[in-house]
């Protein structure tokens, strides 16, 4: 199985260690060059230098060849940009995109696109603690 990250911060090298550790063979796509570093000297992937946006870089990184796309740049324009792009443009058959906004991740999850929005996990956790240690205090 063949899949491309693009975006190399913390989540995307993540996500592309799991994956190459689980077999997968896997390309980072990420504008900046010392972003290599985050996936360890070990790194047998492939790793492609330019934006995301760029349809002749997302050539080169595989995307015609991808079984899924993740992307995890710091912009969430900028990533449903690129998941649309992956999903209806290249017909990639998983793309997975991370949005931050709420508002726009529930959006664009009714468009088709599959989304991990961070902030709502966050803020369901955070409101289930909460509720938890009211539950707890004693009356």
């Amino acid at each position: 199985m063949k899949a491309l990250v693009v975006g190399c911060g913390r989540v995307g090298s993540a996500v592309a260690l799991q994956l190459q550790g689980s077999g997968w063979d896997v390309t980072v796509l990420d504008e900046n060059e010392d972003a290599l570093g985050r996936l360890g000297e070990s790194w047998t992937g492939g790793f492609v230098v330019g934006h995301g946006m760029d349809l002749k870089l997302l050539r080169e990184a595989g995307i015609e060849d991808a079984d899924a796309v993740v992307v995890t740049t710091d912009g969430d324009n900028t990533n449903l940009v690129m998941a649309q792009a992956a999903q209806k443009l290249f017909q990639v058959p998983e793309v997975v995109v991370r949005v931050l906004d709420p508002a726009r991740a529930q959006f664009y999850a009714t468009k088709g696109l599959r989304i991990v929005c961070p902030t709502s996990a966050a803020i369901e956790t955070l409101v289930s603690a909460v509720r938890h240690a009211e539950e707890e205090v004693p009356a």
